[in-house]
C-alpha cells in the first residue's frame, strides 16, 4: 500500500482530558481530510508500554476507509482483525488488544514515531508485509523505473540459479553484471 500520512497520538490507559468518550473527539476526521488521498492513518501510542487498548476496530476502520484511508499504522494495538480483513483495509500494529480501553486521540497532525520511523503529516509512505517506510517525495516519481530495473536484474540472477547451466563460477559473472 502507498499513501499519505494523517498523524495523531493516542492514549488508552487514562480517560481523556476533554470529551468523556472517543466518540466525542471527531476533529481528527477534518485533520485526515487535509492530507491528499490515498491516506494512511498513522497513530503513535503514548502509553508505556504501548498497546494497552486499541483505538482501531471494525467501526473505526470503516470510518477511515470512508475518508479515503487505505491503512492504519500504529506502534500500539488493533482489534476486530477478521472484520477489518474483510474490508481489505491494511493494518500495521505492535499487537492486538481485546478492548479500546480509554482510547482517545490528541496532537492531531503532529510528527510521530512508529517503530523508530519518524512520520510527519503528509509524508508519503509505503507498506507491505515487511513493514513501513517513508518515501522522499522528490524521488517518488523515479521509483517505478528503478524498481522495474532492479526486478528485471534480480530475475536474471534467479533464472540463472534455476537453470541447468548453473555453476558458482558463472554465478560470479552474473553477479558482476548485477550492478
Amino acid at each position: 500500500m502507498v499513501g499519505y500520512a494523517a498523524t495523531a497520538r493516542l492514549r488508552t490507559d487514562d480517560p481523556p482530558v476533554a470529551g468523556r468518550l472517543y466518540h466525542h473527539r471527531t476533529e481528527w476526521w477534518n485533520s485526515i481530510l487535509q492530507v491528499p488521498a490515498p491516506r494512511i492513518a498513522v497513530v503513535e501510542d503514548m502509553d508505556k508500554p504501548p498497546g494497552v487498548g486499541a483505538f482501531l476496530g471494525n467501526m473505526h476502520a470503516v470510518i477511515l476507509k470512508a475518508q479515503g484511508c487505505v491503512a492504519y499504522v500504529t506502534d500500539g494495538a488493533v482489534r476486530d482483525l477478521l472484520r477489518v480483513r474483510d474490508l481489505k483495509f491494511q493494518l500495521f500494529a505492535g499487537n492486538v488488544a481485546v478492548s479500546h480501553a480509554y482510547a482517545h486521540l490528541f496532537d492531531l497532525g503532529a510528527a510521530v514515531k512508529i517503530g523508530g520511523l519518524e512520520v510527519k503529516q503528509g509524508d508519503l509512505l509505503h507498506g507491505d508485509r515487511h513493514g513501513i517506510l517513508s518515501i522522499p517525495k522528490e524521488v517518488a516519481t523515479e521509483i517505478p523505473a528503478v524498481a522495474g530495473k532492479l526486478q528485471r536484474t534480480e530475475q536474471k540472477v534467479i533464472d540463472y540459479c534455476r537453470s541447468k547451466e548453473f555453476s558458482v563460477g558463472k554465478l560470479r559473472q552474473v553477479m558482476k553484471n548485477f550492478r
